[in-house]
């Protein structure tokens, strides 16, 4: 486990993209903390790392979203889903075994479905208005 403070928004997007950097496909990213915690700042800076063409936006109404490139990576919020079968439609399960990087932010509502998973897990916590500590379970940068 790592612990990582970062001061600002372009520094969450820079540490998302050092992690991209030690991703392999299929790799599924777990994250977890509050509203407007940092959790799409640091996907936005996934897809930077994993070379996505597509622009990142949050997937809070759009459940997943996709985006192409070097490595494609899927996005996924899963605020508003409530049982496995929400994440069978959704296509989560199908974007990992097509070697997609798989993000999921609030991941906490999956906790005891998703505990088994092999998974890189992501806490961000705010410390101040722009200052994030973010720790990172199961990779190392």
């Amino acid at each position: 486990m790592s612990v990582y403070h970062t001061n600002s928004r372009s520094e969450t997007v820079a540490l998302g993209c050092r992690l991209a950097k030690t991703l392999s496909p299929g790799t599924l990213i777990l994250f977890t903390g509050g509203l407007g915690a940092g959790k799409t700042a640091f996907c936005e800076g996934i897809a930077q790392g994993l070379g996505c063409t597509d622009p990142v936006s949050s997937p809070t109404f759009a459940v997943a979203n996709y985006y192409r490139g070097q490595q494609p990576f899927a996005h996924f919020d899963l605020y508003r889903l409530q049982t496995p079968e929400d994440l069978e439609v959704a296509g989560f399960y199908d974007y990992l075994e097509d070697g997609a990087v798989v993000a999921a932010e609030w991941s906490e509502n999956f906790a005891q479905l998703l505990a088994q998973e092999k998974a890189i897990r992501i806490s961000i916590v705010p410390t101040g208005e722009n200052s994030r500590e973010i720790t990172i379970e199961g990779a190392s940068l």
